[in-house]
């Protein structure tokens, strides 16, 4: 870890753009320890037998047919960093520079507000299954991320075994494979709401319909997630969630202001109401009404909706 160098990459930020991608990529990487991927004996096999029983038990659970990425990637926090910076620069590459009378000092602020966001969340990020990489080449394989030094560092931290923490974030991560190999328009649906939020802030707007649809819609994708581990995983988990939980309110008061400014906290009240309104969803019918939500677009529950599912079953039943 280099902070002068990081500092030194951010001062050092040019080109035309709002914020110098390269120059963020860099400063976040020297600012953040990469971690080591030297794997065990048998360990790229066990990520690789977790992701293959996951997608067989939440396709018997969900009845929703789906393939997951033929490579599991098994990275440390640089190559996270670097996997997620072109996604970061292709939702947010409607940002106008020339919007600011300064452009040059703005570009560096932002340029070292995205080596916050970029280092905070390589040193935090378990697994990922980023929708938003299918949305530029959707004919290519795409992999599933495991930040192998985090995962190992959390099942330390939360005093669990290391595979059996590994093996649930592999389900997890399959979940959400499962609801955009079921609804090939998400990815699209949702980039488009962030680029035209986005495009709106860097007008010095703010269009609030557009933020509510999209976190109406990741409240969906996080609640569908959790509703599908419940019933595919094949393993006691209880105590798995309930110790994360309490070690992000646990965080010092510098982490978290950090998960406030990121959305973190917005993100765990997804979790909480998309879960909420599956169950009710799935006391009152079953699993199968549930899965509606993917058939189109118009099936996704409003605002109101997800609060109140009886509305939502009614319109998408009757």
């Amino acid at each position: 870890m280099n902070l002068y160098r990081s500092a030194r990459a951010v001062a050092g930020a040019s080109g035309t753009d709002a914020i110098d991608w390269r120059s963020a990529a860099e400063a976040a990487k020297a600012a953040t320890d990469a971690g080591s991927i030297a794997l065990e004996p048998g360990e790229r096999e066990a990520y690789a037998r977790d992701v293959r029983d996951a997608r067989e038990a939440v396709r018997e659970v969900s009845g929703v047919e789906f393939d997951v990425p033929d490579t599991v990637e098994i990275q440390n926090r640089h190559h996270w960093i670097d996997a997620n910076v072109a996604t970061f620069e292709r939702v947010m590459g409607s940002l106008d520079p020339q919007t600011d009378p300064f452009p040059g000092i703005a570009r560096t602020i932002n340029t070292g507000t995205m080596t916050v966001l970029l280092a905070f969340l390589g040193r935090n990020v378990l697994g990922q299954y980023d929708p938003l990489l299918l949305a530029e080449t959707p004919d290519d394989d795409h992999a599933l991320y495991f930040v192998r030094p985090n995962i190992l560092e959390a099942a330390d931290v939360l005093e669990v075994d290391p595979d059996r923490f590994r093996r649930w974030i592999a389900f997890h991560e399959v979940t959400h494979a499962a609801e955009f190999g079921a609804a090939p328009w998400l990815s699209t649906h949702l980039e488009t709401r962030m680029e035209d939020g986005i495009s709106a802030l860097s007008e010095g707007s703010f269009d609030r319909d557009t933020f509510r649809e999209l976190d109406a819609a990741m409240t969906v994708v996080e609640g569908y997630a959790e509703l599908l581990m419940d019933h595919a995983f094949d393993d006691e988990y209880a105590d798995l969630r309930r110790k994360l939980d309490a070690r992000r309110q646990g965080r010092g008061p510098l982490q978290k202001l950090f998960r406030r400014l990121l959305g973190l906290g917005l993100k765990q009240r997804q979790y909480e109401r998309g879960k909420n309104f599956f169950e009710t969803v799935v006391a009152a019918q079953d699993l199968e009404t549930a899965s509606l939500v993917w058939a189109h677009p118009d099936n996704l529950p409003t605002n109101e909706e997800l609060d109140r599912p009886g509305l939502w079953i009614r319109r998408v039943t009757r």
